[in-house]
């Protein structure tokens, strides 16, 4: 239970992150449109990518059983600069959203959209591979630790499209995402320390 523990928390605080592909799944939910499409869609990518990532990371530190360290610091780094990254968005007055205005768009041009913010996107490459790799190579059962990532990205895009469609005022003020833009600077650079932390010790 502790490795499905450490996925799911990894996987909420990687997820979290204020960036185009959550951002989208917002204005989704304050619109209303394709919701349960686009919640899924992101879920299930996301869910494909940190299989690969855990498994393909396997497989590669099997082969050359060095490259943990480098994996774990280039993580650590890659937190480092996104919670910088967070601190500079919220120290600016956070994202707004501003949906109104715009016409509806159809399902196929919405999940093309989707798709396209998901697998286009290097830092979903980064987070997937080097640092979800570089931590599940520390468990004890990788099958628990995805089980544990999955749920995270699946409670957290139905979780964030459907609860910004009833807080939909709230959602569309500066001061909210400033908050969640500092809050998620924080935990990035706790995760960091954490990655490197026992390297000191070896």
């Amino acid at each position: 239970m502790e490795a499905f523990w450490t996925g799911l928390g990894l996987g909420l605080s990687l997820i979290m992150a204020i960036g185009a592909q959550n951002a989208f799944v917002l204005r989704q939910g304050i619109r209303g449109e394709h919701l349960f499409w686009v919640c899924l869609t992101c879920a299930l990518c996301d869910a494909l990518l940190l299989t690969l990532g855990v498994y393909g990371a396997a497989t590669l530190l099997a082969r050359f059983p060095g490259l943990d360290h480098w994996m774990r610091l280039m993580g650590a780094l890659f937190l480092l600069l996104y919670g910088g990254r967070s601190l500079v968005a919220a120290l600016r007055g956070g994202q707004v959203l501003n949906p109104a205005g715009q016409a509806q768009i159809s399902l196929g041009k919405t999940l093309a959209v989707c798709l396209a913010l998901t697998w286009l996107n290097p830092h979903v490459y980064l987070d997937t591979v080097v640092l979800v790799g570089a931590v599940s190579a520390q468990q004890t059962s990788k099958n628990a630790f995805l089980a544990g990532a999955i749920v995270a990205s699946f409670t957290f895009f139905f979780g964030l499209g459907h609860g910004a469609k009833r807080l939909r005022g709230l959602l569309a003020r500066p001061r909210a995402w400033q908050v969640l833009d500092g809050t998620m600077a924080f935990l990035m650079w706790g995760l960091a320390v954490s990655l490197v932390w026992p390297m000191a010790f070896e």
